[in-house]
């Protein structure tokens, strides 16, 4: 496997409610590779496997068969404390209804992550001060979420997925609570973080301009990987115009089935 590679697959399967009458096949056969730097989208529609994808991907869930190697390591073989640890120290998750605590300061909020991990007071200090200043909330530290924009929200949950400096982020539609200007706001951020700090982003979305963000693009249809493409070469708009076409011929087919 290229060393670039920070993860992989191996024929993945996931079946629902496999020991009985009315087991269902969300993934079969999936095999990808996410390269370092990547800036990795997934799309689908409903029900094709892409949120169990995505789940697999961030262990979260457990296939039922095949492999998961996220740096180098099968995250088959670890026990649960050993994942747990794993995810904080390596992964990153943003996802559609931001996962905030209410009762919780925008500062506590993003610091989560360290709290868990036992990290010196000091140090938490400085790094959330640093992540807040870098994405324009370091005014919101003392407020609490339903205080904030849909947008700061979002913000504050980037800064909390970026503070341990993951390998991985993991987006599950980060636009989906978004309105349009905050949407591209957004992306936009996503793009530079992955051009300029070489971070490595996996997102799932529905929507085909988010999904421009993005340099490479995998369409996910009845649990496997249907079809796959780059944006080297292209322009967004061009990109873009090629993301709308395979989404609508994937819908075509589906309305004449």
């Amino acid at each position: 496997m290229d060393e670039n590679v920070i993860l992989y697959t191996k024929n993945l399967r996931k079946i629902y409610n496999a020991d009985t009458m009315n087991a269902v096949t969300a993934l079969h056969d999936v095999n990808i590779a996410v390269r370092k730097g990547e800036f990795l989208g997934v799309m689908g529609p409903s029900g094709s496997g892409k949120s169990t994808l995505i789940n697999m991907l961030s262990t979260m869930d457990y296939p039922t068969d095949g492999k998961v190697f996220i740096m180098g390591k099968n995250i088959m073989n670890m026990s649960a404390n050993e994942i747990g640890r794993f995810r904080y120290q390596n992964l990153g998750f943003i996802f559609q209804d931001f996962n905030l605590l209410d009762t919780h300061t925008i500062f506590e909020n993003i610091a989560m992550p360290l709290t868990l991990a036992k990290t010196e007071p000091s140090v938490i200090e400085k790094r959330v001060t640093d992540i807040a200043a870098k994405l324009n909330i370091k005014d919101l530290l003392n407020k609490v979420p339903l205080e904030c924009s849909g947008g700061q929200r979002q913000r504050t949950a980037i800064a909390r997925a970026l503070i341990n400096d993951p390998g991985i982020i993991v987006a599950d539609e980060p636009t989906g609570a978004l309105d349009s200007e905050n949407s591209e706001e957004l992306m936009e951020l996503f793009e530079k973080m992955n051009r300029e700090n070489g971070t490595t982003i996996i997102m799932v979305t529905h929507d085909s301009y988010v999904a421009s963000f993005t340099s490479r693009l995998i369409f996910i249809k009845d649990g496997a990987v249907s079809t796959e493409i780059s944006r080297e070469g292209m322009d967004q708009d061009e990109y873009f115009r090629q993301i709308v076409s395979i989404s609508s011929a994937g819908r075509s087919r589906r309305k004449k089935a």
